[in-house]
């Protein structure tokens, strides 16, 4: 079991108030990330749960049972850190089983959960390895193995994969994925990268100075953001966000997302002048500085070329365009 209920908790250090009440129910075995940029709060309510940082009213049920109270320890939660937190001078297998040792589990309990745990993250040719002959995300999996081998009711993940480059983030995401579906576990991950979000989550808390804008899956979020805040955040690249004249009186912005506008060189909606063009191999991204639009991104599927300086016209389409009214909700 591994539920989660979080009740109108605040946290504020001295005046600044981080937190603001915060309500969330997560269900047990579901992996839920929470997202938002620096300073909106996910840390800091990653912490509350674990009971690293108390919280300064509300209260954090784990399965039923209110552990605001409760010492970390004691919270059944395994938490991994971007830093990964390994002891140096011991081996991955030391470093994977010191936390059972310290709870006084038998030793061949201990060798049994190592060993099921170093299976399932190809950490076996590692295990007499000490940190410092470990590649970063080698030394990242050691990490979620010293949680998974605590069979944890909750794992907490505080943005596990930011010390890694681009390629070893994809592949730990991905096995973080797969530990998740194994162990059907629940997981509360942080970060602030809304593609880990994207890809990993069945849900996602977009959170923004100290409150949650919205909860919802991925496409949920992408296909019907509550507000601006949520439509700006979730997508890469991200909206587009037209304001101005003729949009009427309740119409702060109209958005559009940049893979729901075409191009044209002779004829469209806003003329443009061609700034900047990112060829990715699969999409090309165009920026355009329109007349009627400013500044816009267009997403093009495959290469198309178009040098900067050059005049094409940008066509939303009706049916992926958003309104926002003046109080920055969905209208």
């Amino acid at each position: 079991m591994g539920s989660l209920n979080i009740e109108n908790v605040k946290k504020s250090f001295g005046q600044v108030d981080v937190l603001k009440g915060i309500d969330l129910e997560v269900a047990d075995g579901e992996f839920v990330v929470f997202v938002g940029p620096s300073g909106c709060g996910k840390s800091t309510l990653l912490r509350v749960i674990a009971g690293l940082e108390d919280a300064t009213s509300g209260r954090v049920v784990i399965d039923g049972k209110d552990v605001t109270a409760t010492p970390p320890a004691k919270r059944g939660i395994a938490m991994v850190f971007q830093t990964y937190a390994l002891y140096p001078h011991l081996t991955v297998k030391n470093n994977m089983g010191l936390g059972l040792k310290q709870a006084g589990t038998p030793a061949a309990e201990i060798e049994k959960r190592v060993a099921e745990a170093s299976a399932m993250l190809s950490l076996d040719p590692y295990l007499q390895r000490r940190p410092a002959e470990l590649s970063g995300g080698q030394r990242q999996r050691v990490a979620i193995g010293r949680a998974v081998v605590r069979e944890p009711s909750l794992f907490l993940f505080d943005e596990p994969l930011s010390n890694l480059d681009a390629a070893l983030r994809v592949n730990t995401r991905l096995e973080i994925a797969q530990l998740h579906r194994r162990l059907k576990a629940t997981m509360i991950y942080v970060t602030h990268d809304q593609v880990e979000a994207m890809t990993l989550a069945d849900r996602i808390v977009v959170l923004n100075g100290g409150r949650i804008e919205q909860i919802g899956a991925p496409m949920e979020l992408y296909n019907a953001p509550a507000n601006e805040f949520v439509a700006g955040f979730i997508g890469s690249p991200k909206m587009n966000f037209i304001e101005g004249a003729r949009l009427g009186e309740s119409v702060k912005s109209i958005g559009v997302r940049p893979e729901h506008i075409s191009v044209d060189p002779e004829k469209g909606d806003w003329k443009g002048t061609v700034i900047h063009a990112e060829h990715l191999g699969a999409d090309t991204n165009l920026y355009l500085d329109c007349e009627k639009a400013g500044l816009i991104t267009v997403r093009l599927f495959g290469v198309y070329n178009a040098e900067p300086g050059a005049t094409l016209y940008a066509t939303p389409d009706p049916s992926g365009t958003y309104r926002f009214g003046q109080d920055g909700k969905r209208i």
